[in-house]
């Protein structure tokens, strides 16, 4: 291969996850570790995320960023989230009783999440990144062919990368995940998750709101300043429809579901839809690669925890490499892999599988099934104890969780 270039480890894809993954390696592996990034994206000469979308992240993800660094770069810019309730209603009902309720802290001083800006964070990384010396190369990655000791990449500009570990990060249409011949399980929900930002008039004290609406949870989840992100569930037809509407007309909609508990609304950015559906690996590992984040695993918003668990893999994946390079062993060797894959596998699939229950929970429209959701939240709000349970467990920071979820550097 000409201009083969030797790295420990090639990481497909320059987004949040791909990012993150290298900034966790080169503090695992150290300043004389060789880690490339390899996205088409890098070929822009003002490399800026356009992405107008924001992201809560749990409290363990938080900590992931602070130990990295990263945090004190966009925490100006970050809004903690204090409460939430959540509603089950329909549109039409005049009042929209709190049924659950969420507030405190996981630890004195830390709130359970924090809503930080895509881009923000995007943009921070890939400044930080490229001051480690991590190499973040403006190229697609065309093939790649694993054998013993090391895997070879192909790059689309013809260039060629070698090294001991590939990880997939690119999205849940992985190109490197169909290489590899790894199969999916999954399903669409036929619904689509309109997202925007909105002004209102009064402050909305750090607090989220996800109003349970017979098409899909409504989400309302703060931002700094007067602002809040919107995450609006519909069928895919009527997301559509609506976003075809004129801009009052839209707004319109918009306060219907919202409400004016905050007063007049303003709509701030493009409005965008985003398909929304299940999709899993049916293995998170192949020979010297791993999949990580939307690679491996895809599950409906509606607990907000497709982003964190990605960083769930990360924080996993980088700790296993570390771990093994420390005893000197192969970091792309099939039982560190096996040793990630176990590590994540289970607890992906429990997610999947509760965010799917809870979205075919919610989407039933029959007012026995109602009946029967709010009974359950209210026994929920009834038992301190599990509710405090219920936000650690989305804050990643029980059970066996990874060094960086703790807080701790590897």
């Amino acid at each position: 291969m000409e201009q083969t270039q030797a790295y420990d480890a090639v990481i497909a894809g320059g987004g949040l996850a791909g990012l993150t993954l290298a900034l966790a390696l080169r503090q695992g592996l150290g300043d004389s570790a060789r880690l490339a990034v390899v996205d088409p994206v890098f070929a822009r000469a003002q490399v800026k995320s356009s992405d107008m979308r924001a992201s809560a992240f749990a409290a363990g993800a938080r900590r992931l960023f602070e130990t990295l660094g990263v945090w004190e770069a966009i925490a100006g810019q970050a809004q903690p989230m204090l409460a939430m309730e959540i509603t089950d209603s329909k549109l039409t009902d005049a009042a929209r009783p709190v049924f659950l309720s969420f507030d405190g802290e996981v630890a004195p001083g830390e709130p359970f999440a924090h809503m930080v800006p895509n881009a923000v964070l995007q943009d921070a990384m890939t400044e930080l990144a490229r001051a480690r010396g991590i190499a973040l190369i403006p190229a697609g990655i065309a093939a790649y062919a694993a054998r013993p000791g090391a895997v070879d990449v192909t790059l689309s500009d013809g260039a060629g990368a070698r090294a001991a570990l590939l990880a997939a990060c690119d999205g849940g249409r992985s190109k490197l995940r169909a290489m590899a011949g790894i199969g999916v399980v999954g399903w669409s929900y036929k619904q689509s998750a309109i997202v925007l930002t909105v002004g209102h008039e009064r402050p909305h004290e750090g607090k989220a709101i996800e109003h349970f609406l017979p098409a899909g949870p409504f989400a309302i989840l703060p931002l700094t300043g007067n602002r809040s992100s919107i995450v609006w569930t519909e069928t895919t037809e009527t997301a559509q429809s609506l976003l075809r509407l004129p801009r009052i007309l839209l707004l319109d909609e918009l306060e219907r579901r919202f409400g004016l508990e905050w007063g007049a609304l303003e709509i701030l950015d493009e409005p965008k839809a985003f398909p929304l559906g299940f999709q899993m690996a049916r293995h998170f590992v192949a020979e010297r690669l791993a999949l990580v984040g939307d690679a491996a695993h895809t599950i409906h918003p509606i607990a907000g925890q497709g982003i964190n668990m990605g960083l769930r893999d990360v924080a996993a994946l980088a700790e296993t490499v570390t771990d093994a390079a420390r005893l000197g062993l192969d970091i792309g060797g099939p039982d560190v892999l096996e040793r990630y894959q176990r590590w994540r596998r289970f607890d992906t699939l429990t997610m999947g599988v509760a965010t799917d229950g809870l979205n075919r929970l919610f989407g039933q429209r029959n007012d026995i099934a109602r009946l029967v959701r709010d009974v359950g939240l209210g026994v929920v709000e009834r038992l301190p104890r599990l509710k405090d349970f219920f936000i650690r467990d989305a804050a990643g920071i029980v059970g066996q969780a990874p060094r960086l979820l703790r807080g701790e550097a590897l």
